[in-house]
């Protein structure tokens, strides 16, 4: 199970990743940010995103050392939930196992 759940979010990766990037090569980031942030629903987006970024940073600072957990989070609110699903990926034999106690 933990198996087939890193390898799911390991092709969420991916496939994040290669969206980053076709639209990075397609479209201007601050007007693309601009224009989205300019609508009402998304402005809502944006603020569930960064929410989202907000409680995955908390999880990050309770498991990993401090040095670690700063990198990770500030590459989290960087680059976004590819990191987020990165590290859960990475983490989530320790996480599977701390919620089992």
């Amino acid at each position: 199970m933990i198996v087939a759940l890193r390898v799911l979010l390991g092709v969420g990766v991916a496939i994040l990743f290669a969206s980053i990037l076709y639209a990075a090569m397609s479209a201007d980031f601050l007007a693309s940010f601009a224009q989205i942030g300019a609508m009402p629903w998304g402005l809502v987006s944006l603020i569930d995103l960064y929410l989202g970024f907000a409680v995955l940073a908390v999880l990050i600072a309770l498991v990993e050392p401090p040095l670690k957990a700063v990198g990770w989070v500030v590459a989290l609110f960087i680059l976004g939930n590819v990191v987020g699903a990165a590290w859960f990926a990475w983490r989530l034999p320790t996480l599977v196992a701390a919620f089992r106690r």
